[in-house]
């Protein structure tokens, strides 16, 4: 975790939040590194987190939804 969190010019505490959850919203440029030291597109990490949120209502991410 130390070398991915200096490769990609974030604090290992930083990482460790974000991994935790304690950091709820990371900024974009954070997540953009830390996906090009693991090798990730952000295509990718943004299919996961889709994945990830299948069980939330989707109404707060499609606005045509809340109409319906």
């Amino acid at each position: 975790m130390l070398t991915v969190a200096l490769d990609a010019g974030v604090s290992p505490e930083t990482l460790r939040k974000i991994e935790s959850g304690r950091v709820a919203t990371p900024a974009f440029p954070t997540i953009a590194a830390i996906a090009a030291v693991l090798g990730l597109s952000l295509d990718a990490v943004w299919a996961e987190i889709s994945e990830a949120d299948d069980g939330v209502d989707g109404a707060a991410r499609d606005p045509e939804r809340i109409a319906s």
